[in-house]
């Protein structure tokens, strides 16, 4: 990309790609199909990457791989956990990443490593990487072109191997079974372990972890990482030289939502007993975040907290009072109400706007957002769900 095309894009950033492509005038050798690239490119890192957007004259891929790329976010959290298990150590050592794309998360952890090796098969890639580890003075980066099995074959020891396998087929098509993922991190593992003190996976949120521990075998770290509620990826350690030999089936599992963290370890803990609002009785409903959701540690998480389950089903808790570092959201129940036609107009008689949400339930938020003639948003909180009893029951709430 030539440097007429990168000013133009530096000085024409903060406007819409859209209305540049039909308006702009473009200067002799500028190519504005790459510039408006660039443009869109660094209007989502600035959100999704803002130490990368400070740096002028990194070189963007096209949205889609833009829209896939790890965040900054998601990449500092990978930072924190190599050297919560590496400490100095790191920086006499050595790190590959066996599959760099795009490089965020590698741009993040090289420089932890005294020498930081990113292998990449796509030359166009490769060549972006470069230039974008230079810009990012990057110094202990090594890009590659090569094959990922090719280069593990000649690792005699590395500190650390990153790998984040590729979840779309030769057609583009999404894939989400771990043995369907390039490279086929289930063939390298037992040379992977050999190779390296820590191996670190990155896969698609929508795997089941447990299937995961179960495939991998011999995990000792299974992170579930969310943000803003939204779970964006998996990462499974593996590292037996830094962890006792385990007898427990599976590993530490740390759920993780923005600034909110949950660590335990799957155990026997009996189920807390339901003990739902009776009487009229109000407190706080407390909404798990998302992280919790696909860990499914509903009883770990009462245990915890003291909170109690709703119902088997509904994976919401209730409690007297707030609970501080609870993982998730909490509501001050102001109403709880069946779904009798005559209760339903006296618990909302004097709503007329509210976010609706629904857990084990018959209906769609929309349907019932409908059926109590609701406007989308303001300050209250409608939850419908099942109760133990198998009633469908209402919270009316407000964010405590």
């Amino acid at each position: 990309m030539n440097d007429s095309t990168l000013d133009f894009a530096r000085q024409h950033r903060d406007e819409d790609p859209r209305t540049l492509a039909l308006h702009a005038k473009v200067p002799e050798g500028v190519n504005l199909t790459e510039a408006l690239q660039q443009i869109a490119g660094w209007q989502t890192a600035r959100h999704k990457l803002p130490a990368w957007a400070d740096c002028d004259g990194i070189i963007y891929p096209p949205h889609l791989a833009m829209e896939q790329c790890s965040s900054e976010q998601t990449a500092r959290y990978k930072v924190g956990v190599v050297q919560r298990l590496l400490g100095k150590s790191a920086t006499e050592g050595v790190m590959y990443d066996l599959t760099g794309g795009f490089g965020v998360d590698f741009s993040f952890l090289a420089p932890l490593f005294r020498k930081a090796v990113y292998v990449e098969q796509q030359e166009h890639l490769v060549e972006v990487a470069r230039h974008n580890f230079s810009i990012l003075n990057i110094d202990s980066a090594q890009p590659l072109c090569d094959n990922a099995a090719e280069i593990l074959h000649g690792i005699d020891h590395a500190t650390m191997i990153y790998l984040d396998p590729a979840r779309r087929d030769s057609k583009g098509g999404r894939t989400y079974a771990l043995s369907d993922c390039t490279p086929d991190v289930l063939t390298m593992k037992e040379e992977l372990v050999s190779k390296a003190d820590v191996v670190m996976l990155k896969l698609s949120p929508m795997l089941d972890w447990r299937a995961v521990v179960q495939q991998l075998g011999n995990v000792h770290e299974l992170h579930i990482v969310s943000v803003k509620n939204e779970c964006k990826e998996l990462l499974a350690v593996i590292a037996p030289l830094l962890f006792p030999p385990q007898g427990e089936d599976y590993p530490q599992i740390y759920c993780v939502n923005d600034d909110q963290q949950f660590i335990y370890h799957p155990s026997t803990i009996t189920r807390s007993p339901l003990n739902p609002p009776r009487g009229g009785r109000m407190g706080v409903l407390l909404v798990p975040n998302s992280s919790i959701m696909k860990a499914g540690c509903f009883s770990e998480i009462a245990h915890y907290y003291g909170v109690s389950p709703l119902s088997d089903n509904s994976h919401l808790f209730i409690s007297d009072h707030f609970i501080e570092g609870f993982p998730g959201r909490q509501f001050q129940i102001e109403a709880i109400s069946s779904m009798n036609k005559r209760e339903l107009r006296s618990t909302f008689a004097d709503i007329q706007q509210a976010n609706v949400a629904v857990r084990n339930f018959p209906m769609t938020a929309e349907q019932l957002r409908q059926r109590l003639h609701l406007r989308d948003g303001g300050e209250h909180y409608v939850f419908a769900t099942t109760d133990h009893n198998g009633q469908h029951v209402l919270f009316l709430c407000k964010k405590t």
